[in-house]
Order: C-alpha cells, then sequence, then structure tokens
C-alpha cells in the first residue's frame, strides 16, 4: 500500500554552512553551503524530483526577524532523507 505524499516544510537555514546544529543546521558541514537561497534550494529540491510549493517572507519562530521564506515538498520519505537530497543537490549546483 502506498503512503500518501506529506508536507514538509523546509527552511533555508537547513543548509547554511555558517549555521551550528544548534542554530538549526540539519546537514553536515560538508553538505552545507554559503548563503542559501529559497530560489537555489527549490532548483535543488526540483532538480532531486520533488514537488515543491514557495512561501516567500515566511519567518521561522526561532529566526522571527529573518523573511527568507520556506519551501514545503510534497513526499513520503522521512524529512532527513528529503534535506539530504536536497543538500547533495544543492552543491552539484
Amino acid at each position: 500500500m502506498e503512503e500518501k505524499n506529506k508536507r514538509i516544510v523546509i527552511w533555508p537555514f537547513y543548509f547554511d554552512v555558517n549555521k551550528s546544529r544548534s542554530e538549526g543546521r540539519k546537514v553536515p558541514r560538508n553538505l552545507a553551503i554559503k548563503e542559501p537561497t529559497l530560489e537555489k534550494i527549490v532548483k535543488a529540491a526540483r532538480k532531486a524530483g520533488y514537488k515543491v510549493e514557495v512561501e516567500e517572507g515566511a519567518k521561522h519562530p526561532a529566526h522571527w526577524y529573518n523573511e527568507k521564506g520556506r519551501i514545503f515538498v510534497f513526499s513520503s520519505e522521512k524529512k532527513t532523507v528529503i534535506i539530504r537530497k536536497i543538500a547533495k543537490m544543492l552543491k552539484k549546483l
């Protein structure tokens, strides 16, 4: 039985090499990039084969002062798997 696609929230700081893990980075430093933009992340997510929805100007509660936005990825995979695939694609771009 196929699991229904879930809407997974992805924030740009998940991929920021200048953030520590405690500041919200979700990928290892070797997969992180400098200044990840919403546009780059959307491009990488689409190249990784995900359906993406963009919400510009969204603020994460812990980073309320930052209006970088977020994306929603639709997938039945685990969030950690999705984040790693996007991060690997970001490094290629």
